[in-house]
């Protein structure tokens, strides 16, 4: 029997088309039969050519789907096997099952039956914290891991290319710096111009060497300051090499024997030049506001970088800028109709002495002003001071509590922050931002966390103490301030105490403040009787020193024993003794602190810079004091990590 009747089919459209034909003969044989059996004929012809139509198509059409469906198969199964992409099936167990075979290439035999961990270590925790991509590297390629963990699947795709090119972008981006000499003006005050030119000469020339031999664009823009650009692969290298151009620079010794420094502030990350530019100048002001000599690397929204710093500020000869301030400070005073005066907490000597100074000036011009002090936070280092100052009930009832400055602080009122300028240590707060006005008067080196939007900043790094800076400023204030014996011995106990008695930090303008101070009256013996510790603080201070060991060359580290709690100028004092034996260039004390937290007091010479180490646990300071308190940790725990971080201190110090 032919094919065509085994299997006969009509689309649906001639089944019907026939049906009306068959109608129409059976008319036809009716009313004429002669006529009706030709045409039976040719329906029976037509029905029979178009079944082998039909059919023919009907094979064609099974035969272009058989051949397709094997090409695609064909295809599919090429692509799974061939194309450069992995793919990996692997176990509950996390051994890899089955892999393409384009996983080979990386391993010897087969990666059959192999821990994942083996492929990459990076794969099993991400399964196990349910993340659905992961980057791994494989033999100097990179691929970006997706996960199926329902299937037990993952898929590797090779983006090395993709990262060389997004990383060449990264490195061609524009990186803004601002170059500035930091004692031009004291340098060349007193030269004629054959010496400035001289000096101009030398450090243009150094600089136009440094900046050919590194490949970046620098121009002079002024006396002491110059524009540099140069993108982020040059920024990288000048990093690697601790921007060794501070130290080439700082050897230009000029005839007076006086060092030239300088300051960088460093933008990067900007999306626009403009946006690079603000962040440039912001690096320069934190560098200098940190005391100069120094490098600061700003990025959009990242943390601030830090190099050099390695000499103390050089101190200013000038007392213009001193005279601004104070004028500035007296109308800021004049226009408000409360001042508020707070240090930090734990308040010292300087703190206390300082407000005392602020707190006159608004007396001088007529303006009620309260000095913010938390009683309760009073250590026993200045409760010889704060009794001496209840008993002038006059001057303490100036002094009010945290609660009742909120109370009446209005947005009128200002707001003056002494010796210190980071938010999170001042008496309180919430009077920052209750207030328009924040003034802010501090010798310490400008860290990264600052109190937001100031009306006025006074920070002079190289002052030995706030209270020296307050100092200067009552002599431009009105006539008729008069300091009590009192007040002016307090702001000179301030100036003693943070020069440990005129041995550190202590410049021309230290002794110039504190003669001052001693003609209006500050009694030196009063001062030592309020700087008199108990025998308790003596013997406690000796236990902590006792417990001293020398971790490397120099570098004294004392640790109080598990449980035993010291109040922070206990452990300051006990690194200040430390300093003072022989051998000892820099000290560091830890305690655990009545509050809880672990607190570490460091202090040197100059030869290290305490304050770069102290900043890396969260801290900060001076380059010769600094401190830091930390959370969360043990004293041995704490101990620990400092010890990593002098290490990598003395280990880059080395290679420099």
């Amino acid at each position: 029997m032919p094919e065509i009747f085994k299997k006969p089919t009509l689309s649906k459209h001639l089944i019907v088309t026939y049906a009306l034909a068959v109608v129409l003969l059976v008319c036809v044989w009716f009313y004429e039969w002669k006529l009706g059996l030709p045409l039976t004929v040719l329906l029976a012809l037509s029905f029979f050519y178009s079944i082998v139509t039909e059919q023919r198509m009907q094979d064609k059409t099974e035969e272009y789907i058989s051949t397709m469906s094997h090409r695609v198969k064909k295809v599919g199964e090429e692509a799974l096997l061939e194309m450069p992409i992995g793919i990996v099936l692997y176990s509950e167990n996390y051994q890899i099952e089955w892999t393409t075979p384009y996983m080979n290439r990386f391993a010897e035999d087969t990666l059959v039956g192999v821990p994942l961990d083996d492929l990459s270590e990076a794969l099993i925790p991400a399964i196990k914290d349910e993340k659905n991509e992961v980057w791994i590297t494989l033999d100097d390629y990179d691929f970006l891991t997706v996960i199926k963990k329902e299937e037990r699947l993952l898929y590797l795709f090779d983006r090395t290319k993709q990262l060389e090119i997004q990383n060449l972008y990264n490195e061609e981006q524009t990186v803004l710096a601002i170059i500035f000499l930091d004692n031009y003006e004291e340098m060349t005050q007193n030269l004629d111009d054959t010496a400035k030119s001289q000096i101009n000469s030398r450090v243009t020339a150094q600089l136009n060497e440094w900046s050919r031999q590194k490949g970046l664009y620098l121009k002079r823009t002024s006396q002491e300051r110059f524009l540099a650009v140069l993108n982020h692969r040059i920024l990288r290298d000048l990093e690697k090499g601790k921007f060794e151009i501070l130290d080439e620079i700082r050897g230009l010794i000029t005839d007076q024997n006086i060092p030239i420094t300088l300051s960088i502030g460093v933008g990067a990350g900007g999306q626009s030049l403009p946006e690079l530019g603000e962040l440039a100048q912001s690096s320069l002001d934190l560098a200098l506001g940190r005391g100069g000599d120094q490098v600061a690397i700003k990025g959009e929204g990242g943390k601030v970088r830090f190099y050099g710093g390695k000499t103390n500020p050089m101190e200013k000869r000038t007392r213009v800028r001193a005279r601004v301030i104070s004028h500035a400070l007296k109308e800021l005073v004049k226009q408000s109709e409360q001042v508020l005066i707070m240090g930090h907490k734990a308040p010292d000597m300087d703190s206390i002495g300082a407000a005392i100074g602020i707190l006159k000036i608004a007396e001088a011009n007529d303006t009620v002003g309260h000095i913010v002090l938390d009683k309760q936070d009073i250590h026993t280092g200045v409760s010889k001071l704060t009794t001496a100052i209840q008993a002038d009930e006059e001057l303490w009832e100036q002094f009010i509590s945290p609660e009742e400055a909120l109370d009446r602080v209005t947005k009128n009122t200002l707001v003056v922050v002494v010796d210190t300028h980071k938010p999170v240590l001042v008496a309180e707060e919430k009077l920052l931002s209750k207030s328009e006005h924040v003034v802010v008067i501090d010798h310490h080196r400008r860290a990264e966390e600052f109190i937001e939007k100031p009306t006025l900043v006074y920070m002079e790094p190289y002052a030995s103490s706030t209270a020296e800076l307050v100092t200067e400023l009552l002599d431009y204030q009105p006539k008729k301030l008069r300091l009590s014996t009192l007040e002016a011995s307090a702001l000179l106990a301030g100036i003693i105490v943070d020069t440990k008695s005129f041995t550190l930090r202590t410049g021309s303008r230290t002794f110039d403040a504190a003669s001052n101070l001693r003609s209006k009256g500050a009694d030196t013996v009063l001062v030592q009787r309020f700087m008199k510790e108990d025998l308790d603080t003596y013997v406690k201070r000796a236990h902590l020193i006792e417990h001293t060991e020398i971790y490397r060359e120099g570098i004294a580290i004392s640790t109080a024993e598990p449980g035993q709690v010291f109040g922070p100028v206990v452990i300051a004092q006990a690194a200040d003794t430390l300093l003072t034996m022989d051998g000892v260039s820099a000290s560091f004390v830890i305690s655990e602190r009545e509050d809880g937290r672990i607190g570490i007091s460091a202090r040197s010479l100059g030869q290290v810079n305490v304050q770069v180490i102290m900043e890396k646990m969260n801290g900060g300071g001076h380059l010769t004091n600094a401190a830091t308190q930390i959370a969360d940790k043990t004293v041995q725990e704490a101990k620990a990590e400092l010890q990593r971080i002098v290490e990598e201190y003395v280990e880059g110090r080395n290679e420099e």
